[in-house]
């Protein structure tokens, strides 16, 4: 099932339900949205909801990593594709930032409003960030295998690397240029590349 920007969600209830709070974000916010609104999208009963999901924090957390998990697909897909390995960091790095300008409201909505949204969202945003993290350290080894002058990120420095990205990103989402994140393709590939090349 297809939600805003491209996020395929199952056609099951629990799927229908967080494509139905998907689309009540990008309506109305994730703070004035209530779960009438969610299953009035998703064209399910009160009753149905709450066979999935214990309250709206909930749903919003198997949103949030249905977003993480075809964002970390997205670049796995681009870094598998043809050209050298700093071109293939570069796409992965531009399919990333595209994807999020895909979906403005959801992109705004797990960037900024999951820092405030308890700390079960927290935990749900480290772990993220280790995900990503992670996907940066294979990127870098990849490059290490073809080219001895680059050194595979070890994790506090792929962690290092992944929390500047998110904060270019904020910085963008916070002033509006939500739609240009993908102009931050140049910015990102360059740290990774000079943070594996430092060695």
């Amino acid at each position: 099932m297809a939600g805003p920007g491209d996020l395929q969600l199952p056609p099951d209830a629990r799927g229908r339900l967080c494509s139905g709070l998907a689309t009540a974000i990008v309506e109305k916010g994730y703070a004035a949205t209530t779960i009438a609104d969610i299953v009035r999208h998703a064209r399910v009963s009160k009753r149905t909801f709450y066979e999935h999901f214990s309250d709206k924090e909930d749903c919003y957390l198997a949103l949030y990593a249905a977003g993480n998990d075809l964002l970390l697909e997205v670049i796995a897909a681009a870094a598998a594709g043809p050209g050298t390995w700093q071109e293939r960091i570069e796409a992965a790095a531009r399919a990333y930032l595209t994807q999020l300008a895909a979906m403005p409201a959801l992109t705004r909505t797990f960037l900024l409003e999951i820092q405030a949204a308890g700390p079960r969202a927290l935990a749900a945003r480290r772990a993220m960030h280790a995900r990503f993290a992670e996907h940066l350290r294979t990127l870098t080894a990849q490059a290490a295998a073809e080219d001895p002058a680059i050194t595979p990120l070890s994790p506090a420095l792929a962690t290092a690397v992944a929390g500047g990205i998110n904060e270019l990103m904020l910085e963008a989402v916070e002033d509006g240029r939500t739609d240009e994140l993908a102009d931050l393709t140049g910015v990102a590939t360059q740290l990774i590349v000079a943070v594996a090349s430092a060695g």
